[in-house]
Parts: C-alpha cells; structure tokens; sequence
C-alpha cells in the first residue's frame, strides 16, 4: 500500500472549454478511507475515472508511491474498481465474477476460495455464488461488482457510488462491515458519492466537491464544525445550516431580513470585526436550544433571541422547529418533543462558538465562534 496524491489534477473534455475537474489536488494517506462528496456534475467521478485511467488527465500528476500512474495504463496501475453501473460478465456466475481478477492473476485455488467466501459473506452474497448477473436484481449486482474489487490486493480501492442501489436497513449493515475490513487490512480507498450520510460513515475524511472544484479536504467533524466558506457550511448537514447577511456595528451584528431591514441582533466584542461592513453569518440547527420565556435563559454570554414558533414537526426520534425572528426564518433541531404549538412564544438560546462567520463578497470562513 502506498500513499495516492494528486497534484493540480485539472480536466477539460473535448468540445469545452470549461474544466470538469480544475487543479485538484490532495494527499491520501497509507491505509486511509476518503470520500469525494457533491452533486452530479460536480467533477468526483470524473477525478475518481483520471485515478483509474479510464478519463486522461488534461494537466497535473497521480501518483501511488513516487509512481506517475497517470503516465500508465489502467491495466498497469493496480487499482481495484467498483463501477455504479457495476460492469459484471453476464456469462460468468457470481463466484467467478467475484474472483476473475485473481483467476487472470493464477492465484492458487485455495486461496481464491478463501477470498471470495470471505467478500461474498461479509456482503450477504454467499446463497447468490452460483447464480448469473442477469438474475440478480440491481442491488445483489451492486453487491457482486463490490465484492469483485474488495477481493484483490490493490495499491488502492475506488468505489463509485458503491452501495446507491442497496435498501436502507442492509446498507446500514453493509457500511459498518466494509468499514471494519477497510481499515482491518489498511485499504487505500477513494469513495465517489452524493450522499452525506454514507460519506461520514465510510470515511476518515471527506473532499467537498462543486463545479470541479475542491471546496474543502477534512474530517466530518471539520466540515460541520469549520466549514472553510458559504458551500460547504450550507451543503453540510441536514437540515442545512441557517445562513443571514449581517451588518457590524456598535459592538453587534445586526442580521438582516431579505429586504435588508434589521431582523434581530447578536452583541459580539467591540472591534471584533473591524473594517468589516457586512458579514454572512451561519448557525447549525442542532446548536439551537428552544426554551420559553422565562427559562429560556442559561447564563453566560450565550445569546438569547426572541422569536414565534411557525412549525413544528415530530419526526420520530426529533423535532424540527420552523422559527420567525422578525422577518428571517431559522430551523432548529431538538433531539425531545418541543411542546410549542404555531404561534407560541420562545426564546433561542444560541451559544457563541455555535456562530459561524464568513466574509459576504468571497464567502470565506472568517472565524468559527464569537469571542467570549
């Protein structure tokens, strides 16, 4: 296993004049699980497609180890594939789609036999071995083409949108299984999804991707606590992150409505931003403590705002509360029942390092939490 790094990775498709995929560049680590996480059209697959040599990279360098494998055919570069669109051979069954890389490898039969009950129990796939593709349904096939590249021993593991087709209650088995054997045997692996949840449970860290570009590299933690700017803070998380224009001033940030007019007001220290006119400012929903009136407050500097209940949902196991301060609207989480029907009176407790700030032209991070 060896480190994969690339360097100002860019790509340009024939007929554009736009970069799918511009100057990309990161450092995966020996052993680590990352995730390339966005929207369609955001430029991850075509960054894992350069990694496995199926795309040409227009400018920039790949490498595993001190090996330029973009220089090297697909076939050269000891890479392990799981395709979305699976790619398995209709003829073979199951058991040789599974193993075909170590059967062209001239594994020892025992060894292979090993290997594939292995992959095929930990992914439920062991009743399906003798069985053809074209009988499988789309997720047992999702499952085959998984199994295919976590079998091999690889210089690294590249999985596109791996378990997309799987239901919920077995893909929630399925991620904590191929996280154990991933880390178990120190596999280098890049994971190309949409979905946030599956990108967090995976991986060690996760690169935010948009418009080819790589918004952010870190750990979940990272992109929920310190977003580096405006995308990241509102394409994390679920619900995502409440988001207001705010203007500096006498030792407050006065957040305005749509129409510009003051909407509520956080103090912050004199100075704090200064030479600042107008900020962006965001606020996790899950940060938001719901109180009334009375005992909304909890010492402290927190900062405590008024504000009249337009929603209230239950979902199960928590509450989403839609909140009008003046003429903004802010969704905060509660992991209880909030008893507080529509149009009740409440009080947001909302602590300050749950304050994020970014700069309003170039939607940069400026500071993760208000000075105390």
């Amino acid at each position: 296993m060896s480190t994969l790094t690339l360097t100002d990775v860019s790509k340009v498709y024939p007929g554009s004049s736009e970069r799918s995929v511009d100057d990309v560049s990161m450092a995966i680590k020996d052993g680590e699980i990352i995730a390339l996480l966005g929207s369609s059209g955001c430029g991850k697959t075509s960054t894992l497609r350069m990694v496995a040599g199926f795309e040409s990279v227009t400018s920039g360098t790949i490498r595993i180890g001190d090996t330029v494998i973009n220089r090297l055919k697909p076939s050269e570069r000891n890479v392990a594939m799981a395709f979305e669109g699976y790619a398995l051979y209709p003829p073979l069954k199951v058991r040789d789609n599974i193993a075909f890389s170590l059967l062209r490898g001239r594994t020892a039969k025992a060894e292979i036999d090993r290997r594939v009950k292995a992959v095929s129990d930990m992914l439920e796939l062991g009743p399906m071995l003798e069985k053809f593709p074209p009988n499988l349904s789309g997720g047992q096939q999702q499952r085959v083409s998984l199994a295919r590249a976590l079998v091999r021993d690889a210089s690294a593991y590249l999985l596109d949108e791996p378990m997309s087709q799987l239901e919920p209650q077995l893909r929630a088995l399925l991620r904590a299984r191929i996280k154990d054997h991933m880390t178990l045997h120190r596999m280098t692996t890049v994971i190309v999804t949409h979905d946030q949840t599956e990108a967090i449970a995976l991986s060690d860290r996760v690169a935010v991707m948009d418009k080819g570009l790589l918004q952010q590299f870190g750990t979940p933690e990272d992109l929920r606590e310190r977003p580096a700017n405006l995308f990241v803070a509102s394409f994390i998380g679920e619900p995502p992150m409440n988001l207001y224009t705010a203007e500096v001033g006498g030792g407050e940030l006065v957040v305005l409505d749509e129409r510009g007019t003051p909407a509520f007001r956080i103090p912050c220290q004199p100075g704090e931003f200064a030479g600042r006119r107008r900020l962006s400012i965001g606020i996790r929903p899950h940060r938001v403590h719901l109180g009334a009136p009375g005992n909304g407050a909890a010492g402290g500097s927190d900062a405590l705002i008024p504000g009249e209940v337009l929603s209230n949902h239950w979902l199960g196991d928590h509450s989403h509360a839609g909140i009008g301060i003046g003429g903004c609207f802010l969704i905060a989480v509660a992991d209880r029942h909030v008893e507080a029907g529509v149009g009740s009176q409440v009080v947001l407790r909302i602590p300050r390092d749950a304050i994020h700030i970014f700069d309003d032209e170039t939607g940069l991070a400026v500071a993760h939490g208000l000075s105390a």
